[in-house]
């Protein structure tokens, strides 16, 4: 089986990791969801994350041949517009992204967005095979954390967004509009069918117990020792704890923030008539917390 060559890029504000895979055979990759700095408190966005990868495909000599994401996330702005911009790579992600931004376009009473997936250059479904150079990646429907949640099989390696996390942490969340714990545990099954010595690529990581930030696991390090999947052994079992573990979180702090920006693919408001960008955040819109 082909195997690619993976670095992962930690971004700690949001803990999220940045991904580019190659195939070292004929030197072109794709990079996986890519993160546009922002700054909550002053507003301000920049592309130093963005510039990292970027420099470390010029040094590595990569060419592009995609940008993609995973889904719409909810705590970061999406870089994938800047880097297509910059490598001349084309933006894709799932089909159902159209259904996230439906559910997301009324949310913002933006009766004018078009929620038809056309801000992405390509919109993968359910089976798809692409090309990495000489290598073939497939795509996974993972829906139970977002409804357009995709999985990338691309070799030995899956990148498995927030489905699974490190097998000390868990699982991922399901509560957010359009999420569904029942799902998340299908698509989590389809996980692990995978051969044992898949690697597993997460989207988030945050230290659990004070480690060091990672993100590669196999599929048969997740059977064994996920505190979540070792525990709950039945979709009725993972359900109920899924959504009482749920209910005690709070909402990401930029859900509000980001899903605006990235069911537009990443791309920045349009500025207005005196230059400037503007977010819009609905009021009263996701409860309590």
């Amino acid at each position: 089986m082909t195997r690619p060559e993976v670095t992962g890029f930690y971004e700690p504000r949001s803990g999220s990791i940045q991904y580019v895979v190659a195939d070292p055979a004929t030197n072109r990759c794709a990079i996986v969801d890519p993160v546009l700095d922002y700054d909550e408190k002053s507003g301000r966005t920049g592309t130093t994350e963005a510039d990292r990868i970027l420099t470390f495909v010029a040094d590595r000599g990569l060419a592009v041949d995609w940008v993609l994401d995973t889904h719409p996330h909810a705590d970061h702005f999406s870089a994938a517009p800047y880097l297509s911009e910059k490598t001349g790579a084309p933006m894709g992600t799932g089909a159902r992204v159209v259904d996230v931004q439906a559910l997301w376009k009324d949310f913002y009473n933006w009766p004018e967005f078009p929620a038809d997936g056309s801000q992405w250059d390509h919109l993968f479904q359910e089976g798809e095979v692409f090309a990495i150079g000489n290598m073939t990646g497939r795509v996974m429907f993972s829906p139970g954390h977002t409804l357009s949640s995709i999985s990338f099989v691309i070799g030995d390696a899956a990148f498995i967004h927030d489905t699974l996390f490190m097998p000390d942490s868990g699982t991922a969340r399901c509560d957010f509009p359009g999420g569904s714990a029942n799902r998340l545990w299908t698509s989590i099954q389809d996980i692990l069918a995978l051969p044992d010595d898949t690697r597993l690529f997460v989207g988030h990581d945050y230290g659990q117990g004070g480690r060091e930030p990672a993100w590669e696991s196999t599929v048969g390090e997740q059977k064994r020792t996920n505190r979540h999947i070792a525990a709950h052994r039945t979709e009725e079992e993972f359900v109920a704890a899924r959504t009482a573990r749920d209910r005690s979180l709070p909402m990401p702090r930029l859900i509000l923030h980001a899903l605006q920006v990235n069911i537009a693919g990443g791309r920045l408001p349009a500025p207005e008539a005196n230059g400037r960008r503007y977010l819009k955040i609905p009021l009263d819109l996701l409860g309590d917390d």
